[in-house]
C-alpha cells in the first residue's frame, strides 16, 4: 500500500518537494516566503519532466518532436512528388483542392491515419511541376455533418490576399531562389536595449511598409541609436491589420502584406551583420476566431486546436484559447516556436499575453495585490504553464544564447527562475507597472507634487535575480486612445512650437526636459533591460492608429515620421540625440548588466535622487524650479588616493544638442571628500540645475 501523500505545507512535504526538484532550495533561499508553495513547485516540474519523457518515449524526443512543419503541410518529395499531412481528428474526408487541379473538390482525398491525422502521397509529373509554385491551394475538410468546408492548413507557410478579397489564399511557397543567410547569430548581449519595431508603419508614407524599406531605411537608424536587440511585431499573418498582429490567422506564415519570406530573412540576416539581435513577437495565447482564413474550426468542430465550448473563448479578446494539454497542439506550438528560430533566424521571443495563460480567470477583473496565494491553486491553468517551461526549455536547448521575455501584468514569482529551481525558464519579463507610473503622474500630479520615493519604488520593485525589462512607455500608449510621454507633455504644441527659430515656450521646455530624464532614469534603474517603442524615442508628434471603418480606413496614423529628426530645424532632433548617447554610455559601462542600483538619496522637498550603479554616478533634480550649487551627493566610489575621487560629467540633459540650456561647465573636475553622506562614506559638491540628469564617471576606475 502506497504512503499517504505528506500534508500541504508540512515539513514533509517541503522535504519531498526539495528532493524532487533539483535547484528547488537555491529559489526558496532566494525568497523564502514561497515555502509554503513548495508543492505546487514539485508538482509543476514532475509534470515537465513527466511531459518530456513521454514525448520522449513516443515521439522520439522534443527534438523531432519539434520539427512537425517537416511532414505536416505540403512538401515537394525527393522524387518530384508531393506530400501532405494535416490533423483533423473532427473530420469525416480531407482533400487538397487548388488551381493544380481545377479546384476539383475530390480528386486528391487524403487517407485516414491514426489519432486523427490524415496523409496524402501525389506522384510526380514527368513533364513539369504537379503543384507549381505560387499556385493557390485549399484544404477541403468533409465534417462528420456532411459540410463542405474549404480551409487553410494550419502549417501554411505562405498566404496572401489579393485585391478586393476579404478572405486570405493560400499560396504554394517553392521558389527557385531562397536567400541564403551570411551571417551568424550576434552573441546574447550583456545588456539588452530593444526597439520594438512594427515593419508597416515604419514609413512617414501613408501606406503598408516592406520588408525592403525597414531593412534599407530603419535597420541603420536603429544601429545608430545604440539598440542591440529588434522586437519584430505583426509578423505572424493577421488578416486584420488593425489588430496590430495580435488576432493570428496563419502562425507559420511570415505576412505577405510586408514582401516575400525571402524578404523577412534577408531583414533578419542585415540586422545580424550590425551586431543585432532579432526577437519575435509570438502570439500563443490566443488565436483569430476565423475560420475560412484560420484555425478556428479548420475540422468542423470547435475543438481541433481549442478547447470546447466557454473554455475555448476569450470574452474580451473574442478569440479562440488553445488546448495546451493536447499533444498535437502541443506538437503544433513548439513546432512553431522551432519555425521561426530555424527558418527565419530570429534570436528569441515576446510571449505576448501571457497573464491570460497563466489563469483560468486570465486576468479579467484581477487586481493582483501580491498576495502569493493569487499565483498558486486551482485558477492556475498548469497545462498552459507546463507549454511555457517546455518552450523555454526547447528554445534555449536549440540555441542557449537565445531570448525569451514574458509579457505578465499579474507578477508571478519564479516565471524568470530556471525550470531546475521549479521555474518557468523566461530571461526577462516586461516591468510593466513602470509605465503606468509615469503616466499616472503626468495625468493626476503637478510636478511639484511627484513623490520621489515613489517613483524610486516602482522602478526598483522587482523580484531578486528574476530579471526585467524596462520601459517608459511601449506600443500601448502609442495607440489611439492614449498618449505618449511626449503627447502627456507637448500635446497640441508639438505641432507648433518645437521649430528652432522660435523660442522656447514653457510647456515645450518643460517637455523636452522631462521626456529625456524620465526616459534616462528607467533607463539605470528600471531593470536589466530596456525597451523603447519605434519613433518614441524622438516624442514622435502623433498616436497610432490602423485603418479601420471607425477612420475610413485611413493609413494618416499608421506610420512613423522619422523625417523629423532629420530636419535641423524641428527640435525632435534633439531627443533622438540624447536616445542615441544614452544608449551609447551604456553601451560602454553596462549598466544594465550591473547589480541593482544603490539610491542613496530621494529627497521629496528638493526633488532630488541619486544612485550609483556600473561605478557612474546618476543626478536627477526634478524640481521645475530650484537648482541647487554646491548639492552634497553621497558615493561610495574609491580612488588612485584614500581620501579622493575625480569625478568627470559623462552625460548632461542640460546640453544644447540635447534641447538643454548649457548650465553646466563640461571642463569642471568634482572631487570627494572622506564626508559621510546618507550611509556612504564618501560625498562630493556638484551643481544641479532644475529638470536636469548628471551622469558623473569616477575617472580614477578602469573603463
Amino acid at each position: 500500500m502506497a504512503a499517504p501523500a505528506p500534508a500541504p505545507g508540512s515539513e514533509a512535504a517541503l522535504a519531498a518537494a526539495l528532493a524532487d526538484v533539483p535547484e528547488l532550495a537555491r529559489l526558496l533561499e532566494i525568497d523564502p516566503y514561497l515555502k509554503p508553495f513548495a508543492q505546487d513547485f514539485q508538482r509543476r516540474y514532475k509534470r515537465f519532466n513527466q511531459t518530456l519523457d513521454n514525448i520522449g518515449e513516443n515521439e522520439g524526443g522534443i527534438d523531432k518532436f519539434s520539427r512537425g512543419y517537416e511532414s505536416f503541410g505540403i512538401h515537394k518529395c525527393a522524387d518530384g512528388g508531393i506530400y501532405c499531412k494535416e490533423w483533423a481528428p473532427g473530420a469525416e474526408g480531407v482533400f487538397l483542392t487548388g488551381d493544380f487541379n481545377d479546384w476539383n473538390p475530390f480528386s486528391y482525398p487524403f487517407k485516414k491515419l491514426e489519432y486523427g491525422k490524415w496523409e496524402l502521397y501525389i506522384p510526380p509529373k514527368q513533364d513539369k511541376s504537379l503543384i507549381p509554385h505560387g499556385s493557390k491551394l485549399k484544404v477541403l475538410i468533409k465534417s462528420k455533418s456532411g459540410e463542405i468546408l474549404y480551409r487553410i492548413s494550419p502549417w501554411a507557410k505562405y498566404v496572401a490576399r489579393e485585391g478586393d478579397n476579404v478572405n486570405y489564399d493560400w499560396i504554394h511557397w517553392d521558389p527557385e531562389y531562397t536567400y541564403k543567410f551570411k551571417h551568424s547569430r550576434p552573441k546574447k548581449p550583456r545588456g539588452v536595449r530593444i526597439y520594438e519595431s512594427h515593419v508597416g508603419i515604419s514609413s512617414h508614407e501613408g501606406k503598408v511598409a516592406s520588408y525592403k524599406h525597414f531593412t534599407c531605411n530603419i535597420l541603420p537608424r536603429i544601429k545608430d541609436l545604440g539598440y542591440n536587440c529588434i522586437q519584430l511585431m505583426a509578423i505572424m499573418e493577421h488578416a486584420y491589420y488593425a489588430s496590430f498582429g495580435y488576432q493570428i490567422t496563419s502562425f507559420f506564415a511570415a505576412s505577405s502584406r510586408y514582401g516575400t519570406p525571402e524578404e523577412l530573412k534577408e531583414l533578419v540576416d542585415t540586422a545580424h551583420s550590425m551586431g543585432i539581435t532579432v526577437l519575435l513577437d509570438v502570439v500563443h495565447s490566443h488565436a483569430s476566431k476565423n475560420s475560412e482564413d484560420g484555425l478556428n474550426m479548420f475540422d468542423g468542430t470547435d475543438s481541433c486546436y481549442f478547447h470546447s465550448g466557454p473554455r475555448g473563448n476569450h470574452d474580451l479578446w473574442d478569440s479562440r484559447l488553445f488546448a495546451y494539454s493536447s499533444w498535437e497542439v502541443l506538437r503544433f506550438l513548439l513546432s512553431n516556436i522551432r519555425w521561426w528560430l530555424e527558418e527565419y533566424g530570429f534570436d528569441g521571443f515576446r510571449f505576448d499575453g501571457i497573464t491570460s495563460m497563466l489563469y483560468h480567470h486570465h486576468g479579467m477583473g484581477q487586481g493582483f495585490s501580491g498576495d502569493y496565494h493569487e499565483y498558486f491553486g486551482l485558477q492556475v491553468d498548469e497545462d498552459a504553464l507546463i507549454y511555457l517551461m517546455l518552450a523555454n526549455h526547447l528554445i534555449h536547448m536549440l540555441y542557449p544564447d537565445s531570448i525569451t521575455i514574458a509579457e505578465d501584468v499579474s507578477g508571478m514569482p519564479a516565471l524568470c527562475s530556471p525550470i531546475s529551481q521549479g521555474g518557468c525558464g523566461f530571461d526577462y519579463r516586461l516591468a510593466m507597472a513602470i509605465p503606468d507610473k509615469w503616466i499616472k503622474l503626468l495625468k493626476e500630479f503637478k510636478d511639484e507634487d511627484w513623490n520621489m520615493g515613489d517613483i524610486v519604488h516602482t522602478l526598483t520593485n522587482r523580484r531578486y535575480l528574476e530579471k526585467c525589462i524596462a520601459y517608459a512607455e511601449s506600443h500601448d500608449q502609442a495607440l489611439v486612445g492614449d498618449k505618449t510621454l511626449a503627447f502627456w507633455l507637448m500635446d497640441a504644441e508639438m505641432y507648433t512650437n518645437m521649430s528652432v527659430l522660435t523660442p522656447f515656450t514653457p510647456v515645450i521646455d518643460r517637455g523636452i526636459q522631462l521626456h529625456k530624464m524620465i526616459r534616462l532614469i528607467t533607463h539605470a534603474l528600471g531593470g536589466e533591460g530596456y525597451l523603447n517603442f519605434m519613433g518614441n524615442e524622438f516624442g514622435h508628434p502623433e498616436w497610432l492608429d490602423f485603418p479601420r471603418k471607425g477612420n475610413n480606413e485611413s493609413y494618416h496614423y499608421a506610420r512613423r515620421q522619422f523625417h523629423l529628426t532629420d530636419d535641423e530645424l524641428l527640435r525632435y532632433k534633439f531627443l533622438n540625440n540624447f536616445d542615441r548617447d544614452m544608449n551609447k554610455l551604456e553601451e560602454r559601462f553596462g549598466w544594465l548588466s550591473a547589480p541593482q542600483a544603490y539610491v542613496s538619496e530621494k529627497h521629496e522637498a528638493n526633488k532630488v535622487i541619486a544612485f550609483e550603479r556600473a561605478d557612474l554616478l546618476f543626478i536627477f533634480n526634478f524640481h521645475p524650479s530650484k537648482s541647487y550649487t554646491d548639492y552634497r551627493v553621497g558615493t561610495k566610489s574609491l580612488g588612485k588616493y584614500p581620501f579622493c575621487c575625480q569625478f568627470k560629467i559623462v552625460l548632461d540633459s542640460d546640453e544644447a544638442e540635447y534641447g538643454g540650456h548649457q548650465r553646466l561647465d563640461h571642463g569642471t573636475d568634482f572631487f570627494s571628500e572622506a564626508f559621510q553622506h546618507n550611509g556612504l562614506p564618501h560625498s562630493l559638491l556638484v551643481y544641479i540645475p532644475s529638470r536636469v540628469a548628471l551622469i558623473l564617471q569616477n575617472v580614477d576606475l578602469p573603463h
